[in-house]
């Protein structure tokens, strides 16, 4: 289902969102970042990801967002579960007048960089960088730098 941009906004200004980010592993031990074009987090460095929308099973949610935000659709199973995370901007898909905040669902995976098929519909460009040179950034959102501090890393294999 999808909502008028009227619509989205009394959501937006009411309620959480629901989302699942998806920290991305390729074979040399880096992570996906993309720059992105649009508001929350315009013009930082983020985690690939996206809404869960009404009606749609996690399963579906997962498999929807790997295809259009890696170009290719995985089951739910490929990805490791990573926590539930909470996301608070100052401001919204349409501009700055109410905040906008997500409840979302973390889910690690491994792929193989070259059968990724990256879009430009969210980000502008992509990196691979390690746990170490993303916290060094001073780009990388904070939320997406959450996935990598070292007290969330305690006891996580992998990272």
């Amino acid at each position: 289902m999808f909502l008028n941009q009227e619509d989205f906004a009394t959501v937006v200004r009411s309620t959480p969102l629901i989302s699942i980010d998806l920290i991305v592993e390729n074979e040399c031990g880096e992570f996906l970042l993309g720059k992105r074009t649009n508001r929350p987090a315009q013009g930082y460095w983020f985690v690939p990801g996206g809404r869960v929308q009404k009606d749609e099973t996690l399963a579906d949610a997962f498999a929807r967002l790997t295809l259009a935000e890696l170009g290719l659709r995985l089951p739910q199973s490929a990805g490791q579960f990573y926590g539930v995370w909470q996301h608070f901007y100052d401001d919204n898909f349409s501009g700055a007048d109410f905040t906008t905040h997500y409840v979302v669902l973390g889910f690690r995976l491994k792929v193989n960089q070259a059968d990724l098929r990256l879009p430009d519909a969210q980000h502008d460009d992509y990196r691979w960088q390690t746990p170490g040179a993303l916290l060094a950034s001073d780009n990388v959102h904070d939320n997406s730098r959450a996935y990598f501090l070292a007290e969330r890393q305690a006891g996580v294999p992998g990272i």
